[in-house]
């Protein structure tokens, strides 16, 4: 299927969404918003990826979100014979449809890498902290962009960069709309790696993606379903619920699988999650 804002690919049972937009920055134009729901959400349900790597083309990740996208709710003589709070109870429904775009990252079965080069801005900044996994080039830098507009950041920054970020330099980032640039987002847990160009970020990506890939996939989507239950619980909800996912869903037959794969000194051959009925 063709997109307007994505290439998409699949090999090796990693899935790879690809920004394709880079004379208009990737900026996040209103298919944007629908298109890459629809895309995680059919790779999650067929059960067949096992990790989803999300790039971009061009020399910036995203300019972040295209004015378009904000919806022009009519004119002002328009919008003065609407009620008011009927236009106010349709703005949030429209925020919230923008959140969810990205909140399917952190809800599917799979882990999801960000591969960032140059700029990652505003929504950017939003759509990397629901990935699992961020990676970057040296030249990369990211920017809470709203502060500078006179606005709030509403799609996901706050709610989850705070989980990867020390509270003061989200804060600082936050309130400046400063620059992060790529070593000082290595060295504060943002990104994972700086690599030296895009050809050797995709390459690092991709690989780290097809090694996740090689493990048992039931067993990676425990492992992010209990690291994600743990980030928004108690330590002690965390622990009762590894406890009734572990009893309800470990099979050794994929622990045998390894050990044998071992073994023999082969690669382990695990079967695909099932496809899944509801999308997330």
């Amino acid at each position: 299927m063709a997109y307007t804002c994505f290439e998409v690919d699949m090999c090796a049972k990693v899935a790879h969404i690809q920004l394709k937009r880079p004379e208009a920055l990737n900026s996040m134009v209103p298919e944007f918003w629908t298109e890459l729901p629809e895309i995680v959400r059919e790779f999650d349900a067929s059960g067949e990826a096992r990790a989803i790597v999300i790039s971009s083309t061009g020399k910036h990740f995203t300019a972040g979100m295209d004015l378009a996208a904000f919806g022009s709710g009519g004119g002002a003589g328009e919008a003065g014979k609407k009620e008011m709070g009927r236009l106010r109870a349709e703005s949030r429904r429209r925020i919230l449809h923008l959140q969810d775009s990205f909140t399917c990252l952190d809800k599917a079965r799979v882990p999801v890498l960000a591969a960032v080069q140059g700029g990652c801005i505003g929504g950017g900044v939003d759509l990397i902290s629901a990935c699992d996994m961020r990676y970057c080039t040296k030249d990369a830098f990211f920017c809470i962009q709203e502060i500078n507009i006179g606005m709030t950041a509403d799609v996901g920054t706050f709610p989850r960069l705070p989980h990867i970020l020390p509270q003061g330099l989200v804060r600082e980032l936050a309130y400046t709309g400063r620059r992060l640039q790529a070593d000082e987002a290595r060295s504060a847990g943002l990104v994972n790696c700086v690599y030296e160009d895009h050809d050797a970020l995709l390459a690092g990506v991709m690989g780290k993606a097809e090694e996740i890939a090689a493990r048992s996939p039931l067993a990676v989507w425990g492992s992010k379903e209990m690291l994600n239950y743990a980030r928004d619980h108690t330590i002690a909800d965390g622990l009762d619920y590894i406890a009734t996912w572990q009893t309800g869903m470990f099979q050794p037959e994929d622990m045998s699988e390894a050990f044998a794969a071992k073994r023999e000194k082969r690669e382990a051959n695990f079967a695909d999650l099932l496809p899944a009925r509801n999308k997330i």
